[in-house]
């Protein structure tokens, strides 16, 4: 059995490594047990050359790109990103193949299933109180969480109109599609089931003038993020790793 994939668009190579760590520690990976594709720095490729045959899963990380934003707004390196992003889950659907996105996840899986992504739901950095639904609290990706728990968000863009195609698994009182599930196997979540406080406070630090929030607020929301108790949402890598893993 390969390695899972962890699918980088992160340029920003400090932000990228510490997503690196968090993955790995929330879902009790060996470092040699995942693969890391920095997509900002090059084309993904064939789809056929990334060996899907021998990878248990895929999880794309988070992203300071917002897939809601005007055309003329992006990068060439976002476009480029997002269309790679697009043909690979155009094969990922068609398969049912085990894939978790984590933030951007929602932004990407949720535009290419033909739902509606913009900001009226966007959240401030920090953290949200997560409830699951009655579907969430039977998914396995989900089993041992408890219905309500606390999350790190920190996003511009949300889901406003869930695709036909995906159950909702977990909400906000700010946010109402917090995770939702395409087919049996495809998952995304608004928050970030990989950051814990210290890499949430760094991130802080890296995007401060990303428009997340006032750069004069930074050091307030990184003293607040190393003081916040949030471990539950760490349990979905785990078990992502565990349903898909080599020893399922």
């Amino acid at each position: 059995m390969g390695r899972f994939i962890l699918v980088s668009t992160r340029e920003h190579d400090l932000a990228a490594s510490d997503e690196v760590r968090g993955v790995l520690a929330a879902g009790g990976l060996a470092a040699d047990a995942l693969r890391v594709i920095r997509l900002d720095r090059a084309p993904l490729g064939p789809i056929g050359a990334l060996g899907l045959e021998d990878c248990p899963g895929i999880i794309l990380g988070g992203s300071p790109f917002n897939a809601s934003d005007h055309p003329s707004l992006k990068s060439p390196t976002q476009q480029r990103c997002e269309s790679d992003l697009s043909g690979l889950l155009d094969v990922l659907v068609e398969e049912d193949f085990p894939f978790l996105g984590a933030c951007y996840g929602v932004g990407t899986l949720g535009t290419h299933q033909g739902g509606r992504i913009d900001t009226h739901f966007g959240e401030p950095v920090g953290t949200s109180r997560i409830r699951l639904t009655a579907q969430g609290r039977s998914d396995p990706l989900l089993a041992g969480l408890p219905q309500e728990f606390d999350a790190f968000v920190g996003h511009k863009e949300a889901v406003s109109v869930l695709p036909e195609t995906a159950v909702l698994l977990a909400d906000s009182a700010a946010c109402p599609v917090q995770m939702f599930r395409v087919k049996t196997n495809l998952y995304a979540t608004q928050f970030h089931p990989e950051l814990d406080p210290a890499g949430l406070a760094q991130r802080i630090l890296i995007y401060r003038d990303a428009g997340y929030f006032p750069p004069h607020d930074a050091q307030r929301l990184h003293d607040e993020a190393l003081a916040a108790q949030v471990e539950w949402p760490a349990l979905i890598l785990r078990n992502f790793v565990r349903r898909y893993g080599p020893s399922r």
